[in-house]
C-alpha cells in the first residue's frame, strides 16, 4: 500500500497554505511536526477528502482518490482536532451512531463497538453522556471511532493537544497498539509524543516540507549544531539573546545551557547529542538566524 502526495497545494486568496507538496507515504507511524500555522491541518483535511487540492493528486497505489470514491473513504480512519460529540448521546450511542456512517453491519458495529471501547478503557464510562466526560476520555473517543472501520490509513489531527502527561502516554501506547501495518500521520507540535512512536518525521514550514526521514536519522544532520556549556548566573541573558536556548539548569552558582548554534557558542562549550526537540528548535526558534528549507520530500 503506498498513499502518493504528488505537487499538492491549497490556496486561500493569495496564501498558499500547502505549496507543492510531494511525499510517497507505505505503512508506518509518520509524525508530521511544525509550528502552528505550517500547513499540517490543511493538508490533512485534503489526505481526508474534507478540502480538495488546489492543484496537484492524491493517490492510493496510483489511482486517484476521487475517482475511488467510497473504495477510499472505506479505508480511512480521522480524527480531526476539534472533534464533534453528541453531548447527550452515551459513548455506546455514539460509536453505534459513527459505525452506521461508516457503512458497518449490525452485528459488527456492536462488536467493535465493544472491543474498542475496552482497549481505550472507555467501557465503565460507555453508558454516561459525553458531556460528563474528561478531555482525555474525549479524546479516547476520538481514536476508538476512528478506529472503528479496521481502516488502512489513520489521520489524527493533535490528539494529545490538552491531555495531561499521563493521559499523554496512555493516548501514545493506543497509537502505538492500533499502527500496525497502517499508514499512521500525527500532526502535532508537541515534540515528545511522536519522538516515542514515530517511524518518520515529517517537518512542515511555510506549507512545504523542509524534511521527511526515518526517526533514527532524522536528527543527524544537525550533529554538531547543538551544545552544552556552563556560564555565569548573569551571561544567561546575553546567551539567550544571541543564541536558541534549549534548555538551562541551575547547579549551584552556576547554569547549564543547552544551546543551538552553528558554531560552538563559547570556547569551553560541548557538543551534545541532538534530539528531536534540539531539531524542532533549530528550525522554528524564534533566534533560529536565517530561514532554512530543503527540496520538498520526493520519497520516503
Amino acid at each position: 500500500m503506498q498513499l502518493q502526495l504528488q505537487n499538492l497545494c491549497r490556496q486561500y486568496g493569495t496564501k498558499c497554505a500547502v505549496n507543492h507538496v510531494n511525499a510517497n507515504l507505505s505503512p508506518g507511524v509518520y509524525g508530521l511536526l511544525g509550528a502552528n500555522g505550517a500547513g499540517k491541518t490543511t493538508l490533512m483535511r485534503m489526505i481526508c477528502g474534507v478540502l480538495k487540492p488546489t492543484s496537484g493528486s492524491i493517490r492510493l497505489d496510483g489511482k486517484p482518490i476521487d475517482e475511488l470514491g467510497e473504495q477510499y473513504y472505506s479505508r480511512l480512519g480521522y480524527m480531526p482536532q476539534d472533534f464533534g460529540f453528541y453531548p447527550d448521546f452515551t459513548a455506546w450511542e455514539f460509536m453505534l451512531y459513527m459505525a452506521a456512517v461508516k457503512g458497518l453491519d449490525r452485528k459488527t458495529a456492536k462488536d467493535r463497538t465493544e472491543r474498542l471501547l475496552h482497549l481505550v478503557n472507555l467501557q465503565e464510562a460507555a453508558g454516561k453522556k459525553i458531556k460528563s466526560y474528561s478531555g482525555g476520555m474525549k479524546q479516547r473517543l476520538g481514536i476508538a471511532q476512528a478506529e472503528l472501520n479496521h481502516p488502512s490509513i489513520l489521520i489524527l489531527d493533535e490528539p494529545t493537544a490538552g491531555l495531561d502527561p499521563k493521559e499523554r502516554i496512555r493516548f501514545r501506547n493506543l497509537i502505538s497498539d492500533f499502527a500496525r501495518e497502517k499508514i499512521v500521520i500525527l500532526s502535532t507540535h508537541i515534540v515528545s509524543d511522536v519522538s516515542y512512536i514515530a517511524d518518520y518525521i515529517l517537518m512542515m514550514k511555510g506549507g512545504q516540507f523542509l524534511l521527511g526521514e526515518p526517526m533514527n536519522t532524522v536528527t543527524d544532520h544537525i550533529r554538531g549544531k547543538v551544545w552544552e556549556l556552563l556560564a555565569d548566573n548573569r551571561e544567561i541573558g546575553e546567551y539567550s539573546r544571541r543564541f536558541a536556548v534549549v534548555n538551562l539548569h541551575h547547579e549551584n552558582d552556576m547554569v547549564r545551557l543547552r544551546i543551538i548554534s552553528d558554531a560552538p557558542p563559547a570556547p569551553d562549550a560541548r557538543p551534545a547529542e541532538p534530539s528531536l526537540e534540539d531539531l524542532f528548535l533549530y528550525h522554528f526558534g524564534e533566534n533560529a538566524q536565517n530561514e532554512r528549507s530543503d527540496d520538498n520530500v520526493d520519497k520516503i
